[in-house]
């Protein structure tokens, strides 16, 4: 089975907060259903130093998002569209943008 949505693809977010926003996939947790998209869901951290000379403070970091409110964009139609799959010649399968039929 071909996933959906892997790391380093570009996706825009369609429900919640950060709608319409886009940013690449960091990482993907399949099993729990989230993504972690870079520049989106974005939270306030309070850290404390761990070591000597370590600076503590508030950092700005992403969370991780479900799954279903993050859709892929083709690379050829530059649109967020659903991924169907295409075998290839090679008996591989690829992913295939929904809406212009190019592979991604």
């Amino acid at each position: 089975m071909v996933a959906r949505i892997k790391k380093n693809d570009l996706v825009r977010v369609i429900t919640g907060k950060d709608k319409n926003k886009e940013g690449s996939v960091i990482q993907v947790l399949p099993k729990k259903k989230k993504v972690l998209v870079k520049g989106v869901a974005m939270v306030t951290r309070h850290v404390k130093p761990r070591k000597a000379g370590e600076q503590g403070g508030i950092r700005k970091e992403e969370s991780y998002i479900l799954l279903s409110k993050v859709m892929p964009v083709c690379t050829a139609c530059k649109k967020a569209s659903r991924v169907n799959t295409k075998q290839l010649e090679s008996g591989k399968n690829a992913r295939m943008c929904n809406r212009c039929k190019e592979i991604f």
